[in-house]
């Protein structure tokens, strides 16, 4: 019982490290973990669909698809797993971290950068490393229809404009016969350059209640 308690405290060491996370705090998301998945090693797209902090979110999608996304594990690769094991799901969760009063600033800079890239990468769903405008139309028409009172075309029209803006500010001596490609990960940053998102940027899994969901996973 020493020993393989040992060896987990070990583990949780070493992704402290690697995440940021304090040992607390990792052992109480493995919990999480471990009901949403009940009990298995790995967790699916359903069992995120079943979190009620995400219910009302217009991310939703998007958020679930990014915990599967190879981009956001702090590797090269790309590609989507079809479930993902605790460490997996640890990795993306740091990005979420908030700082905390012992965070210094280049720290803070470095967590801005990792946020950003994340969220970048939520709406290059092709991994060109570009937001083209069908990836943009697809993101606003989703949010701006979500409450019913703006139709897709509307949100579409508002989406065009807002492309061809970011075009404006970021390649200001376009032609009028000039194709902007999209949005690099440089321009993205400069959009949101004014944007506090460190402390913003959040899920509230450590108090959710898991006692009424379920995994989608077939039972015995």
């Amino acid at each position: 019982m020493g020993a393989s308690q040992t060896r987990t405290r070990h583990k949780y060491q070493d992704l402290a490290e690697k995440t940021g996370f304090s040992l607390e705090q990792i052992q109480n998301l493995h919990k999480r973990f471990k009901q949403l998945s009940q009990n298995e090693e790995t967790i699916s797209k359903e069992c995120l669909a079943s979190i009620p902090a995400l219910d009302n979110n217009p991310l939703r999608k998007q958020i679930i698809e990014a915990f599967f996304d190879k981009r956001n594990q702090h590797e090269e690769e790309v590609g989507y797993f079809e479930e993902i094991g605790f460490e997996q799901f640890l990795m993306v969760m740091s990005h979420f971290r908030p700082p905390n009063l012992k965070t210094t600033e280049e720290e803070k800079e470095v967590m801005r950068k990792e946020k950003l890239r994340f969220l970048f990468n939520m709406h290059d769903t092709d991994n060109d490393g570009i937001i083209t405008l069908d990836e943009y139309r697809k993101v606003v028409e989703e949010l701006l229809s979500k409450s019913g009172a703006i139709g897709l075309e509307v949100a579409k029209g508002i989406a065009d404009a807002a492309m061809l803006e970011v075009a404006s500010t970021n390649v200001p001596h376009m032609g009028p016969d000039d194709f902007y490609e999209g949005i690099s990960f440089e321009h993205f940053e400069q959009i949101l350059k004014d944007l506090e998102m460190e402390s913003r940027m959040h899920i509230r899994f450590l108090d959710v209640d898991t006692t009424t969901m379920r995994c989608g996973k077939a039972q015995s």
